[in-house]
């Protein structure tokens, strides 16, 4: 069983990390994934070893709460976002009051002689205390939190909050007593230098600049989720149901499979279904990113969150509610968002250590810098400000804000990964296998060219054979039909031939349609058009022989068309140096036909669908990172075979599946795209993972005084806490930048499709 669930308190990667090992580690659960980002767990578990609430007492254990995922998360995330802007708000409203007391008089600021530290340092500390005091209180789940992880063995970025801030304030306090003492004793040179070692605005700093940089990050990772948001917001609330004639409009969550739904134009269907009376267009673009509105007729599919935009129709739902295309599509990216990439595991490892170093490099530090001989006050700054400048969080998003922005704007692409894993190992690919009918193709037959003997035309030809197939259900007699534009003449006494072809009555003459033997039992031959048919096959296309009255009048080539956007698309492959193959079940001539045309570098034909999985092995074996696009159920086991399996969206449940990332369109160019999306992306997570990790191993080292022996160099907590926001902000801001993603594959297709 795989199932979603809620974490509440994690504030950093290592809160992340520890939740995901105390799950990990009970009987019965296969895999778990932890997102700091979406505050979720995914847990794949047997439900017949181990219970829900076994799995929140696991969590609960290391001082975190889970619970199951609802709806209500939404508005449990706004009402903690407004808390945070209250507490953002009073904390900033006191300490910039607060600053100006403690620092003011030192830029020459003008100061009230009451308050200034020189005429009365006993009063302007405790104006300082009676500051900093209320920002502690406001900002009072810094201490409550970090203290509990730290009872609990899990310390996280709270404790390194809390222990900083607390030992500014403790220190405050203790310097506060001692001017006193020292003021009423009149030893003033005493009292000024312990109001130089007042820490109060330090505590205020701290407090007061994470609580900025968490609300900018709060602010920034709203955004990495907006293309879900804006999948949601799709969907309409709304549906006007047809019962026994009777249109009642009622809450989409009602409707029921089987039901008839009214759409009225410019309305969003409210499920997948099929139209069953009316006509209309439909634009599509919001789910499959296709441009032109689609015409829909009766039989169609119709999805839902897509809008009806002329006419009136009725439709019969057939998947509601959380089945509907969009619904998996949201689900997809949701998953792909939480769940991990390979390249995150080392920041996890990391992170799942980092704060426990953190506390013991500021204790050395503290207890050198006292045996070294410095003072008690400078020994303390220098340790709280290697807790305060530590940023576990820059490792902890380094990687999910960037999946999130990636996933999200592969789905407005019309790309959907269905893992982080998937999209990390499609920007390694190097060898593209492709299905040929479907994917390359459009997999159904067309009438491609016709041949006709002397005194004949391509008309007569056309008509003759469709009267002739017009009772075949064979798929080329469907394309012959479908080619046939003027008006058939009618058939009498009508034969099939098995597998050779039909005969009728047309006209009062004997007519025939079907391959060389059935021409040839008849009695019937033209060397011209059977060496014409010979150059069809050799071209890949299917001959359909013509007769007439003991008479070949014409041969007509009958091929599986290749799609416009193919050719693009295999271009653009090999212009990124990633090699193309071509397996199929089909004729070596026809295999070769489609290669040449698409200027693919190989092509394997007559090949089982089993068979398929072999070559993607041996392909494997040489070294090459593959992946699979295919369409059909024969494909399904070549998609779970390669490293990533590509499903065209218009293809089958099985092969959508088996894949790994599915195209919502039939369009070849959104792999291209979807490989370029990938390569973005885990460059931004390599930038992102680059700076964090250079922010703490080059920051921690000067807050705990490396350079201050030599060039007198070194941070005061006030700078260490606003260098910390900062680079958690730097992260989400960075990943951001992939919203501006455009694929190039779009030009690409433009220019060979004019």
């Amino acid at each position: 069983m795989r199932k979603k669930f809620a974490v509440t308190g994690m504030t950093c990667a290592a809160c992340e990390a520890h939740v995901g090992r105390s799950v990990k580690a009970l009987e019965g659960v296969k895999d778990v994934s932890v997102s700091l980002l979406a505050n979720t767990m995914v847990v794949d578990f047997d439900e017949s070893v181990l219970s829900e609430q076994a799995i929140f007492a696991a969590v609960a254990d290391g001082g975190y709460a889970a619970s199951e995922a609802s709806s209500a998360a939404p508005a449990a995330v706004g009402k903690a976002e407004r808390a945070m802007l209250v507490r953002l708000l009073g904390s900033i409203a006191l300490f910039l009051p607060l600053l100006y007391v403690s620092m003011g008089a030192m830029i020459g600021l003008p100061l009230p002689d009451f308050l200034s530290g020189g005429h009365d340092p006993f009063f302007n500390a405790v104006v300082q205390a009676t500051l900093a005091f209320p920002i502690a209180a406001l900002n009072a789940h810094y201490f409550t939190n970090g203290f509990k992880r730290l009872w609990k063995r899990t310390p996280n970025m709270d404790s390194l909050i809390a222990v900083g801030a607390s030992a500014a304030l403790l220190y405050g306090v203790f310097a506060s007593v001692m001017i006193g003492i020292a003021a009423a004793a009149g030893d003033h040179a005493a009292a000024a230098s312990y109001h130089m070692d007042l820490y109060f605005e330090s505590a205020g700093a701290i407090l007061t600049l994470v609580t900025v940089g968490k609300y900018l990050e709060s602010l920034s990772k709203k955004k990495t989720g907006a293309a879900i948001a804006k999948l949601v917001d799709l969907s309409p609330k709304t549906a006007i149901l047809l019962e026994n004639g009777v249109e009642a409009v009622v809450d989409v969550e009602t409707l029921r499979r089987g039901d008839l739904v009214v759409v009225k134009p410019g309305a969003r269907i409210p499920a997948d279904g099929v139209l069953v009376e009316g006509a209309s267009a439909v634009d599509e673009s919001a789910v499959t990113g296709e441009s032109m509105p689609v015409e829909k007729t009766a039989g169609d599919k119709v999805v839902a969150a897509t809008v009806n935009a002329t006419g009136a129709f009725v439709f019969r739902a057939e998947r509601v509610g959380d089945d509907t295309t969009l619904s998996r599509i949201i689900r997809l990216v949701e998953e792909a968002a939480s769940s991990k990439a390979p390249i995150a595991k080392l920041a996890d490892r990391i992170s799942g250590v980092f704060v426990p170093v953190v506390i013991a490099i500021a204790a050395v530090a503290f207890a050198v810098w006292l045996i070294a001989g410095a003072t008690f006050s400078f020994a303390l700054s220098i340790a709280i400000t290697v807790l305060v400048i530590s940023c576990p969080c820059a490792l902890g998003l380094a990687t999910p804000v960037a999946i999130m922005v990636g996933t999200g704007m592969g789905a407005e692409h019309g790309i959907l990964v269905k893992s982080a894993e998937s999209l990390e190992i499609t920007h390694s690919v190097d060898t593209v296998v492709f299905d040929k009918t479907g994917t390359l193709t459009t997999g159904k037959p067309a009438v491609a060219v016709v041949r006709t003997a002397d005194g004949v035309s391509e008309e007569e030809i056309l008509g003759l054979s469709a009267a002739l197939e017009s009772r075949s259900e064979h798929p080329i007699a469907k394309a012959i039909l479908a080619a046939s534009h003027g008006e058939v003449p009618a058939a009498d006494d009508f034969r099939s031939v098995s597998g050779l072809g039909v005969e009728a009555r047309v006209g009062g003459a004997v007519c025939r349609a079907g391959n060389l033997s059935l021409m040839h039992a008849a009695g019937v031959a033209d060397s011209v058009l059977e060496a014409a048919a010979d150059q069809l096959s050799i071209a890949g296309k299917t001959p359909v022989f013509v007769a007439r009255a003991e008479r070949m009048i014409g041969v007509i080539g009958v091929a599986d068309e290749v799609k416009p956007t193919s050719k693009a698309a295999v271009a653009r492959f090999r212009a990124m140096g990633i090699r193309t193959v071509m397996l199929t079940g089909d004729v070596l001539a026809v295999a070769e036909a489609v290669r040449g045309e698409l200027g693919i570098d190989v092509a394997i034909a007559g090949v089982l669908p089993e068979a398929k999985a072999d070559h993607i092995r041996s392909l494997q074996e040489a070294g090459r990172i593959v992946a699979m696009i295919g369409d059909g159920v024969n494909d399904a086991i070549a998609l779970t075979r390669a490293d990533v399996g590509i499903a065209i969206g218009a293809g089958t449940d099985v092969a959508i599946e088996s894949a790994d990332i599915v195209l919502v369109r039939n369009d070849l160019n959104d792999a291209v795209t979807a490989v370029e999306l990938s390569k973005k992306t885990i460059a931004n997570v390599k930038t992102n993972l680059f700076w964090a990790f250079f922010y703490n191993v080059i920051g921690i080292p000067i807050a705990a005084g490396l350079l201050f022996p030599w060039f007198q160099i070194r941070l005061d907590p006030t700078l260490g806490s606003l260098a910390m926001s900062l680079s958690s902000v730097s992260v989400v801001l960075n990943a951001l930048r992939l919203k501006t993603f455009k694929p190039t594959a779009t030009a690409v297709r433009k220019e060979f499709m004019k």
